[in-house]
């Protein structure tokens, strides 16, 4: 038998989908068109925009604010306790159209400004701005949003 849970205190929107053995806490507001994927765990006090993409195993702890049409990929882990294990926690908001790569981290207090995309298996340490690519350990702005979109549609395109 495949279960899932989801708490009766969670707010769910339209056409959610949430695969096998999701979690999705207390007090957690999702909206409309959102997918959650096998083994995601979204905590208590999560605010998740529509139109969002979370994939499998991702991590996501009370407090976090992810907005509108965010793309979250494989494994991705955001955390909320800059000093663990600590009685004082801040969320990572995640503004909208952001992308956040496979197995990226990011940091307790953080904000992924809008439109921003975090490559795969970069550890976010300070705020990234609007419209930026960024990359690595520690996460570093590489180029524009732009610059991605054009490289992401030369790659479709071939």
């Amino acid at each position: 038998m495949v279960t899932n849970f989801v708490s009766e205190k969670a707010k769910l929107g339209k056409n959610v989908r949430i695969w096998h053995f999701a979690y999705v806490g207390d007090n957690a507001e999702i909206g409309d068109n959102v997918k959650i994927g096998s083994l995601a765990h979204v905590d208590y006090n999560v605010k998740i925009g529509e139109n969002t993409m979370i994939e499998g195993m991702v991590y996501i702890p009370p407090l976090s604010r992810i907005g509108k049409n965010v793309f979250i990929g494989p494994a991705a882990s955001l955390t909320n306790d800059p000093y663990p294990p600590s009685k004082k926690m801040i969320g990572v908001t995640i503004e909208d159209g952001a992308v956040i790569g496979s197995r990226a981290v990011i940091k307790a207090g953080v904000t992924v400004g809008k439109n921003s995309v975090v490559a795969m298996g970069a550890v976010v340490t300070k705020d990234i701005p609007p419209n930026t690519v960024v990359a690595g350990i520690p996460a570093r702005i590489k180029y524009s949003r732009e610059e991605y979109d054009k490289k992401k549609k030369d790659w479709e395109d071939s």
